[in-house]
């Protein structure tokens, strides 16, 4: 450093010093992190299936580019790979969060990560802490994915299908509702507006000729279908499981009417109804490939363990309060847990994607993903 008490006696030499000072400067101010910036979900909102106009596209991507500029703090393993200290992860209550109980309950890991899993009970609390980058792996309703992935300008990837058709109409008294064209007239307690179960139940509807007449009214959570449709005798709710199974247990006249998954099936499309993916953060995918392969291996042995082992998996959905352990031991076999990646993934869930685009645009954010979205691995 300079020692401002000497007496500079050559005009070369002082000018070397300035210089060099200038340059370690500039290097210290291109090193220092942005200020991490608070956000909460009262104070965010991002519908699931709106399609920004290019002012909200560029406030995003800005806050995207904020978030993620901020330096992650990395260790180094003995065979000089990278890795994060936290892999922030995050699921909805119900079966997108069910085939990940193992892992949570192991936090296991070969690079020593350290997971920090968080549930919410509504993609509308989630999605706006993806599109910040707060999140480096979420399970989300499938259309969601491709809704981000246009919201992000492509800054997240699909990893994998985590749950098949677990949608359902419901009803409480009587036998009504046998088919879809049975719906007509009625009025419908439905959540995850904006989301699959919105889409889901209006494609089938408009194929079979009678969206215009029948009345769905919107609940927050699937906790509020379930205590809508058990205190109204006569009423009909479309609820995926395990809040099929909640219902039943909470009113003994209520009984599973339709799957959307066989109607879904009726209409002949090349295409299979999905609930659930995984998505990943692509700047957290790049820079952590191995660690992303080792977490996907977990994800995949604990799916199998849901499926294998129903009452200790039982047992786990309950201690993470997701949902009762009662439940989840009735529900669990029919909530299709799955973990599907690479190209079988990409195929399923681009023909599901595709057939909500054609019936509803924005449904799917406005465009189709390209291939981009799909991390093949």
């Amino acid at each position: 450093m300079r020692n401002e008490t000497k007496q500079i006696t050559s005009a070369i030499t002082a000018a070397l010093l300035l210089f060099c000072a200038g340059c370690s400067n500039g290097d210290s101010a291109q090193t220092t992190a942005a200020p991490a910036q608070t956000t909460t979900t009262e104070d965010t909102e991002a519908p699931a299936a709106e399609t920004p106009d290019a002012t909200d596209a560029e406030t995003e991507k800005a806050a995207v580019d904020a978030d993620t500029s901020e330096t992650v703090e990395e260790t180094v393993v003995d065979d000089d790979t990278a890795i994060p200290e936290t892999m922030r992860i995050a699921a909805l209550k119900g079966p997108t969060a069910m085939g990940l109980v193992k892992l949570m309950d192991d936090s296991t890991n070969t690079y020593g990560v350290n997971y920090d899993f968080e549930i919410f009970a509504a993609p509308d609390e989630l999605t706006p802490l993806i599109i910040k980058g707060d999140v480096d792996v979420a399970c989300i309703p499938a259309n969601l994915a491709s809704v981000l992935y246009n919201k992000t300008e492509g800054a997240v990837e699909a990893l994998a299908v985590n749950t098949l058709g677990v949608l359902y109409i419901v009803e409480n008294g009587g036998e009504t509702v046998n088919s879809v064209d049975d719906l007509k007239g009625k009025t419908i307690y439905a959540s995850g507006q904006g989301s699959t179960p919105e889409y889901a139940l209006n494609y089938i509807l408009t194929q079979s000729g009678i969206a215009d007449d029948v009345n769905i009214e919107w609940k927050t959570e699937h906790a509020e279908c379930v205590t809508a449709l058990t205190e109204n005798a006569g009423s009909v709710a479309l609820l995926p499981q395990p809040f099929v199974t909640t219902a039943m247990t909470k009113n003994e006249g209520i009984r599973v009417a339709l799957d959307l998954t066989e109607e879904w099936d009726k209409l002949g499309t090349d295409s299979s109804l999905l609930t659930g993916v995984v998505i990943g953060r692509k700047e957290f995918i790049e820079a952590y490939p191995e660690v992303l392969a080792d977490f996907m291996d977990n994800y995949a042995a604990s799916v199998e363990y849901v499926n294998s082992d129903v009452d200790g998996a039982a047992a786990l959905v309950g201690s993470f309060d997701i949902v009762p352990e009662a439940v989840a031991k009735k529900a669990l076999p029919a909530c299709n847990i799955v973990f599907i990646s690479g190209e079988e993934m990409k195929s399923k869930l681009s023909g599901y994607l595709k057939v909500l685009f054609d019936s509803a645009p924005q449904s799917v954010g406005g465009n189709l993903p390209a291939d981009d979205f799909y991390y093949i691995g």
